[in-house]
């Protein structure tokens, strides 16, 4: 009985301490794994804050893609919640797991997290406002080629639901109708009934686009418009909703009905990929990255490079916006444009490209700039073709002035073609022709001062 005490005793001490020794092994174990997982997912390779409707699922699709470009393997997109996401993939060469943050709670939030240091690159449906590239002068020159870099093309798609017989509104009537001066229906050719605005948020860069190119100066939102944080949300209400009318980026039309814009003497278009490539559709919008002009994080490098490049516009195309590839196609409206016009083009193929300069400038904007070297590959591979460039312009004291000035936007395109080897078969200018917005407002006006590319044969 001694010796079974003493064995069972003998029995219990060592049990304990090898479970004990066991237990601190394999806790030790588990720590280590924790902390190797924190390390991983800590410090990401780069994050995106600002825009939902970059955020939501494009931004996501361009990270992930942009890392199996890099050989990436199990690469998994995972919801956060909250809109906000984290890419997750294991490369090689980058200590194994490596992610990609990204929050999507507006454009304007993009903005304070470069400010804050929280972000390395901001989402934004609209431009840096001029509040923002002041506040951020010291961080970056907002409006250099070097951080403002366009993603993509978006349309700001007016929804109405699928059972209402609308098609087709002037900018002026959207002013009238979420400011509340026009709040029934039958107002506009429909059945008797209110009609039910939603809006995006306040932070919303899609909200931003809206107030700048509908209600302007001129008019304020309806306190009774209902406000969503999501694209998508907003969409799916106005499709149940035989009232509502609303307004969302392109790939968030979804089962909501899309219906054409006008703007003052512009023809009703509806957002296409050749009116919104050329942004000749009047809530047509870029969209943009904005970045340090020196960015010390590689992997910024090299994604913003990815994001402008062949692939990276293949991901947007993909994910329902327009890329910036320049093809050529027939427009809808050919057959109504002027003869004379017509002569310079027999071919009735136009390119998806438009050359707009910077606010009170003759230098070409950012976006024209790129998109002077995507036409120059466009002519590498198509060497026969014979390029007219066409410009246009606003309103001005004489009709004169108008033109003049148009064609020195179409000269100052055939340059830098030239620079590169080009030469363009005509450069003319049309003056205040052909308009695409209204000259009421600056953002009209803008639009309205492009140069378009046809092709002579």
């Amino acid at each position: 009985m001694h010796n079974q005490s003493l064995f069972s005793g003998f029995s219990f001490r060592f049990l304990s301490h090898f479970s004990s020794n066991l237990f601190c092994r394999s806790f030790s174990f588990l720590l280590f794994c924790l902390l190797f997982i924190t390390k991983a997912s800590a410090e990401p390779l780069f994050t995106i804050h600002g825009s939902n409707t970059i955020g939501a699922r494009l931004a996501p699709a361009l990270v992930k893609d942009y890392l199996l470009s890099k050989g990436a393997i199990d690469v998994v997109v995972i919801d956060l919640g909250n809109n906000e996401t984290r890419v997750e993939a294991m490369m090689k060469g980058q200590g194994g797991k490596v992610s990609v943050q990204i929050a999507a709670h507006g454009s304007g939030t993009g903005f304070q997290g470069l400010k804050s240091g929280t972000a390395d690159i901001a989402a934004a449906s609209r431009p840096a406002k001029r509040s923002e590239i002041e506040d951020l002068a010291d961080f970056a020159d907002l409006t250099d080629k070097h951080s403002e870099h366009i993603v993509g093309i978006d349309g700001l798609a007016i929804i109405i639901n699928p059972n209402n017989p609308i098609d087709q509104l002037s900018i002026k009537q959207l002013g009238q109708i979420f400011s509340g001066e026009i709040d029934n229906w039958s107002q506009l050719g429909g059945g008797v009934a209110d009609i039910k605005l939603y809006s995006r948020d306040d932070r919303s860069g899609t909200w931003d686009s809206f107030k700048r190119m509908v209600l302007g100066k001129e008019y304020l939102l309806s306190p009774n418009a209902k406000r969503f944080e999501s694209n998508d949300e907003l969409s799916d209400e106005v499709s149940n909703d035989i009232h509502g009318i609303g307004f969302v980026g392109l790939p968030s039309v979804r089962r909501a009905k899309l219906i054409s814009i006008s703007d003052g003497l512009s023809k009703a278009l509806t957002p296409n990929t050749l009116n919104i490539a050329t942004e000749d559709y009047a809530l047509s919008r870029r969209l943009y990255f904005y970045t340090d002009d020196q960015p010390s994080n590689e992997n910024v490098i090299e994604f913003i490079s990815f994001v402008e490049g062949v692939l990276g516009q293949g991901t947007v195309a993909d994910n329902g916006f327009v890329a910036q590839f320049v093809e050529s196609i027939i427009p809808e409206s050919y057959a109504d444009l002027p003869q004379d016009f017509k002569q310079l083009t027999p071919s009735k193929q136009r390119l998806t490209v438009n050359f707009r300069f910077k606010q009170g400038s003759a230098q070409l904007d950012n976006r024209a700039l790129r998109d002077i070297d995507r036409l120059a590959q466009f002519i590498e591979t198509h060497p026969n073709k014979k390029l007219v460039l066409i410009g246009f312009g606003d309103q001005k004291k004489s009709v004169e002035r108008a033109q003049l000035l148009s064609k020195l936007r179409a000269m100052a395109v055939r340059r830098a073609l030239v620079k590169l080897g080009i030469y363009p078969k005509h450069s003319l200018g049309y003056g205040e022709q052909l308009p695409v917005a209204s000259n009421e407002r600056d953002s009209g006006r803008y639009k309205n001062r492009r140069v378009e590319v046809w092709l002579a044969e």
